[in-house]
């Protein structure tokens, strides 16, 4: 019987690569399959999804003037609704990818973070909806009340909101994502601490790529969050920063 190291001998060296793309396929698979029946669920619920993004927008009175216009939109919601539901199995399925290139302790210490990934998406989204969109929608709705009456489109409305709401909640990520690469020692806190001022000049970018265009107050809201993830990035790499001798 042929061992594994005997085997390892006489497997091509090109084996290796098709053997992690059959794994990025197979867990592209899986994700898609998780996407398509968190959509499907979604998809259900739809019209309740509907008035809960449409919430934060009071008593406006939203349209539509093309004839695809809502279909399209209501895919649009239930399929942003799937891919935040299935955000948990997605974040496995990419760490779980990336694992066998990491130690066993690495790949220990990323199944244990997880669920801080999570949980920080999703604090995220709560932040974009009940802080960030509030404001930001009063000020684009009443910007030019004396002048003219608003008739805003069902998509274009829809579409503001899911955009903020998704990259929001990446952003909050950051704190993990930074952690993970200063336990692995690919970023010290010294590092981090000598680019506090290009983090906050980024913020700023970021937020006013993330918020409704021409609405400065609204992108401080995004932005100061964004420089106050990046202290407790800092903070927390000092608690698991390991040099990369160590970290192996």
């Amino acid at each position: 019987m042929v061992t594994k190291a005997e085997s390892r001998k006489y497997v091509p060296s090109k084996m290796p690569i098709m053997v992690h793309l059959r794994e990025m396929r197979d867990r592209l698979v899986r994700s898609i399959i998780v996407v398509a029946v968190t959509t499907g669920l979604a998809f259900i619920f739809a019209p309740q999804i509907f008035e809960i993004l449409k919430a934060p927008a009071a008593n406006a009175n939203l349209v539509y003037i093309e004839l695809t216009e809502f279909i399209g939109t209501f895919f649009k919601v239930s399929l942003a609704t799937g891919i935040i539901a299935a955000m948990p199995f997605l974040v496995y399925q990419l760490f779980g990818f990336v694992a066998p290139a990491l130690t066993s302790k690495e790949k220990g210490y990323i199944y244990r973070i997880l669920p801080a990934v999570t949980i920080m998406f999703f604090a995220g989204v709560a932040f974009a909806y009940f802080v960030a969109l509030p404001p930001a929608l009063d000020f684009l709705f009443n910007f030019g009340s004396g002048i003219a009456d608003a008739q805003i489109r069902i998509e274009n409305y829809i579409s503001v909101v899911v955009r903020l709401i998704v990259l929001v909640g990446l952003v909050f990520e950051t704190p993990i994502i930074i952690m993970f690469m200063a336990r692995l020692g690919l970023v010290t806190p010294q590092w981090l601490a000598k680019r506090r001022k290009l983090w906050i000049i980024l913020a700023f970018v970021l937020a006013a790529i993330i918020t409704p265009p021409f609405a400065p107050i609204n992108q401080s809201i995004i932005a100061i969050p964004l420089i106050i993830l990046l202290e407790l990035s800092r903070w927390l790499s000092r608690l698991v920063y390991k040099e990369r001798g160590e970290a192996k």
